[in-house]
């Protein structure tokens, strides 16, 4: 289904939270070049590395289809980062676009290493098709935890990929221990499922077992504009 974005919704719902991370003493800001955003996230001693899907010498993301959020304080030091991409998966699913490792590889066949495995068992991994937004890398620093940021910072990414994109589903894979410590209650999914991604990538050193969470697009829609008439709530 074609939604149809409307550029004053999406404004009034951006500025409602740019102003709340004002509030807190931080100023957002959206880039596009993804080689400046890896500088950027190599320089943060606390973060874990940044997955290959966000890096242009791994993935191909073409101009228009991935940007990234910085978050700098009064010292004009970084707070916080995430990133987002879209994939076109008309003719796939998100389950097999990860197991393929296409989700981390422009050519998995030439780039990844031959004991790189993902596997996606959450059933709903295999009906999230279309046109796919992923949002991920999130990085808060600790002085800014516990003062509802991810809120934030899931609002904004989404009210951008909805102005962007218009996806059919948007998507991210939160660690564990985001739901054990309320912090995935605090970005608003309305869909959870463990077996999102057991990920195994050897020569980038990771390894790990998440979960997935999601939004179909017209619930993405739904919300920006129950946030214009206070309905939000009545889009679960």
């Amino acid at each position: 289904m074609k939604r149809i974005v409307n550029p004053l919704n999406v404004s009034r719902f951006l500025r409602a939270y740019d102003e709340a991370a004002a509030q807190k003493g931080i100023k957002l800001s959206i880039g596009f070049d993804f080689h400046k955003y890896v500088s950027i996230t190599k320089a943060l001693a606390t973060k874990a590395p940044t997955y290959p899907t966000f890096r242009p010498d791994r993935s191909s993301i073409k101009a228009g289809e991935g940007y990234w959020m910085i978050g700098l304080d009064k010292n004009n030091e970084v707070v916080l980062v995430q990133a987002a991409r879209l994939y076109d998966l008309s003719h796939s699913n998100f389950a097999e676009h990860l197991e393929s490792l296409k989700a981390f590889y422009a050519d998995p066949a030439t780039q990844a290493h031959p004991q790189d495995r993902c596997s996606c068992t959450a059933p709903s991994a295999k009906k999230i098709n279309g046109k796919v937004a992923y949002h991920g890398d999130f990085w808060l620093r600790k002085d800014f935890r516990g003062q509802g940021m991810p809120e934030i910072m899931a609002a904004v990414l989404r009210g951008v990929s909805f102005s962007m994109w218009a996806p059919d589903f948007l998507v991210g894979l939160p660690e564990r221990w985001l739901l054990s410590k309320g912090v995935l209650a605090q970005y608003g999914h309305l869909h959870c499922e463990p077996g999102g991604s057991v990920l195994h990538l050897a020569e980038e050193g990771i390894v790990a077992d998440d979960l997935l969470a999601w939004l179909t697009g017209e619930e993405l829609e739904c919300l920006l504009n129950g946030h214009e008439t206070g309905e939000v709530a009545l889009c679960a």
